[in-house]
């Protein structure tokens, strides 16, 4: 019997399992999911010799704990904080071993807000929809980890990366969204457009892997009611009844009614899910290609 398995000691505040998403479902309502910071996550899966499709660990703020049924290779990057195996300070950014049944403790991150622990051969949970991603929205994929969960992997694809440390961007000081205006910012005065693009937002402790909240100025509509439900796409800027932008992230409805005023740019995405409550955020507008 294959003693491949990562029993979960300590799931931490929220971790999930995450891979590249499950895209091209949104006509189903199926949400796209996925890693929220992909980078970090593609990072930490060539560290240690996985495909780029390999499923990883994302944790949320507090780490976790896990520990090996078989000896295995892992990396931990995104979110900066300290790691531990056997109670023994150990590399962040970097392949590190981890003998079989020795604890591998990620620590709490120091900056940033989502970590990802990849691991030789990847997490096997069973695939749906060709995605082994948790989506929290639709419910889809494994539920996050709890506490004596046990994880399957599968086997190693290739030799880790032959590197003491890998660069990795620093969480933002400053949130800055290259944004394209529309499609629904005529549902709002010229004054609220000038708001969004010069004034400055914070990130909202309310965000989560759905949506990135912002809290600031609101956004003063120049129609009322609201829009039949249209398609929503990733980094759709929603501006709900409180009139305080939402930034969609990869968990997000494929669907809505409230106005979307402008999309970010994709590349922009990933620094939204390092920057912690409190982030200042400015929107910047761009011209559409």
């Amino acid at each position: 019997m294959s003693d491949r398995f990562l029993v979960v000691v300590r799931a931490g505040a929220l971790t999930t399992v995450q891979d590249l998403g499950r895209p091209g479902y949104a006509e189903l309502g199926v949400p796209r999911s996925g890693a929220l910071d992909p980078p970090a996550a593609a990072l930490v899966n060539r560290l240690v010799g996985n495909p780029p499709d390999a499923a990883v660990l994302e944790t949320t703020l507090t780490g976790c704990a896990l520990r090996p049924r078989s000896t295995v290779t892992v990396a931990v990057g995104g979110a900066p904080g300290p790691v531990w195996v056997g109670g023994r300070p150990a590399a962040w950014g970097a392949p590190v071993v981890v003998p079989a049944g020795e604890l591998l403790e990620v620590g709490a991150a120091t900056a940033g807000v989502r970590g990802y622990v990849a691991v030789s051969g990847g997490i096997a949970v069973e695939p749906v929809l060709g995605s082994r991603a948790t989506d929290l929205l639709s419910g889809l994929g494994p539920a996050p980890l709890t506490d004596g969960t046990v994880l399957p992997l599968g086997v190693p694809a290739g030799p880790p990366a032959r590197v003491d440390g890998a660069p990795q961007p620093r969480p933002p000081a400053e949130l800055v969204l290259r944004v394209t205006l529309g499609p629904r910012d005529d549902w709002f005065t010229p004054g609220a457009v000038r708001d969004l693009t010069t004034r400055a937002y914070r990130v909202s402790a309310a965000s989560n892997r759905i949506g990135l909240r912002t809290e600031g100025p609101a956004l003063e509509r120049a129609r009322p009611g609201e829009l039949p439900s249209e398609g929503m796409v990733l980094g759709a800027v929603q501006v709900p009844p409180d009139g305080r932008p939402v930034v969609f992230l990869a968990d997000h409805p494929t669907t809505g009614g409230y106005p979307v005023i402008a999309v970010v740019r994709a590349a922009d995405l990933p620094a939204a899910a390092q920057a912690p409550p409190g982030t200042p955020v400015r929107f910047v507008p761009v011209r559409r290609r």
